[in-house]
């Protein structure tokens, strides 16, 4: 398609040709050891923002672009957004949504993308297990319950070819922390 067929798409609110990467928030501090009343607030632990460190470097390595980063308002989330927008200067490119908090509705996640001003190639979500990988499975399979499974700081890709909250993509790859770590 042309950059002008995708343009005239856009406008109309259609998304299609994008590639929607996929990345659970790094290692968190446990349930069993936060002390506040909402599991909102935990954070990342040291070793999860040093972890996140290794994978965007990996993310440099494998050359990879995003457009818009949507992440989770949950803190774990958006410190793991952050480090990515911080790393890759896109700064100017994050919008935490609730859509990406856990039990988040796919149906008003891809309006969102959809309702996005820019046509976006590549999209970084950025949320928590197991909604990711249920929206992994209902991308690739029209279903939830597939069985495909994110790591803590796991990246998978999606090629869609009209976004929508049904089948609509294709599983390029899904990558383990410890596979983006030998790339780095």
């Amino acid at each position: 398609m042309t950059f002008h067929g995708h343009l005239r798409m856009a406008r109309r609110g259609v998304c299609s040709g994008m590639n929607l990467f996929l990345l659970r928030h790094g290692l968190a501090v446990e349930r069993e050891e936060f002390h506040f009343a909402s599991d909102h607030l935990r954070p990342l632990t040291l070793k999860g923002k040093r972890q996140l460190s290794k994978i965007t470097a990996a993310m440099r390595v494998m050359e990879l672009r995003f457009e818009v980063i949507l992440s989770s308002p949950f803190v774990r989330a958006q410190q793991t957004a952050e480090i990515m927008a911080a790393d890759l200067k896109l700064r100017e490119q994050l919008i935490f949504v609730d859509e990406l908090k856990p039990g988040g509705d796919a149906k008003k996640l891809v309006s969102r993308i959809r309702g996005l001003k820019k046509f976006p190639e590549n999209i970084l979500l950025v949320g928590h297990e197991p909604d990711l990988s249920e929206l992994i499975s209902l991308f690739v399979t029209g279903k939830t319950g597939a069985g495909f499974a994110l790591k803590k700081a796991g990246l998978a890709k999606l090629e869609i070819e009209k976004l929508r909250a049904g089948k609509c993509a294709t599983l390029a790859w899904l990558l383990t922390p410890v596979q983006m770590k030998l790339m780095a």
